[in-house]
């Protein structure tokens, strides 16, 4: 007879006991399953209308407590974005709007800022017909909606520096506190940049924000976490880019009244 010595058997057993056939494998266990995620982390993800859904769902009466208090606190945080929102969009100037328009309107601080940052301000030289030109203000326009804190404003190049080259065409200067924070000159004449990476490139010179309002916003567009999260998608994009450090151009308006002091650029 043909013993199977895979079979769970009394038979098998007793031959297992003298040695003639080989003890069974022992069964692989089973994996436990990962632990659950804290609900504070499960929460941080949702966004206001899935917080106030799970909070009609939950049955416990201290969960529904935290939900609460996470929904009022994000709605208390949301407003307050709102108040900050000020901007929304690329508003065109002209030269003799410059001081006014960018290096005054720099110096403004938010409402409740007790620090005394100022408003970030990136003013966009352009010119008309440029490929990478007309792109770059396509993906300003996205920023400026997505990024309602920061003015974004726009003027022709050679309208504000007489005889600008189209090499030098897109310029994007970025201020604080009345100053040039940095400036990105023929943005995208070396390839074509992705809306990312001006995004990590104003997100690092301080330009923008990131914000829960503006993360939340995104959340509910749709999107992985690591699209979402500048810093995270574009670390590599910062290391080759068309910037420029910063020079002080208030300098030479403090050793006279020039009035042309808020156009020396670096070219």
């Amino acid at each position: 007879m043909a013993v199977n010595p895979n079979e769970d058997t009394e038979f098998n057993d007793a031959l297992r006991k003298f040695g003639i056939i080989p003890p069974r494998e022992a069964t692989p266990k089973t994996p436990s399953p990962p632990p659950s995620p804290p609900l504070g982390e499960v929460l941080d993800d949702l966004t206001l209308n899935e917080l106030h859904e799970l909070g009609d769902e939950v049955t416990d009466d201290d969960r529904r407590r935290a939900i609460e208090s996470v929904e009022r606190q994000r709605i208390a945080k949301e407003r307050e974005e709102q108040k900050r929102a000020r901007f929304g969009r690329v508003y065109p100037i002209g030269r003799d709007d410059y001081t006014r328009e960018v290096t005054e309107a720099s110096r403004v601080d938010e409402e409740g800022d007790d620090k005394g940052r100022g408003t970030g301000v990136v003013c966009f030289l352009y010119k008309d017909g440029i490929p990478r030109s007309d792109r770059t203000f396509e993906h300003l326009r996205t920023l400026a909606a997505r990024y309602p804190r920061t003015k974004f404003v726009s003027i022709v190049g050679n309208k504000c520096i007489p005889d600008l080259p189209d090499s030098r065409i897109p310029m994007l200067i970025i201020y604080r506190k009345g100053e040039i924070m940095n400036q990105l000159i023929a943005w995208g004449a070396d390839r074509e940049k992705r809306l990312e990476e001006l995004e990590v490139v104003l997100l690092l010179y301080g330009a923008i924000e990131p914000s829960m309002h503006e993360g939340h916003s995104r959340h509910q567009d749709g999107g992985s976490d690591d699209e979402d999260d500048p810093s995270a998608r574009s670390r590599s994009a910062t290391t080759s880019t068309n910037a420029r450090p910063a020079r002080n151009i208030r300098q030479s308006a403090t050793k006279g009244n020039d009035s042309d002091s808020d156009f020396e650029f670096d070219m």
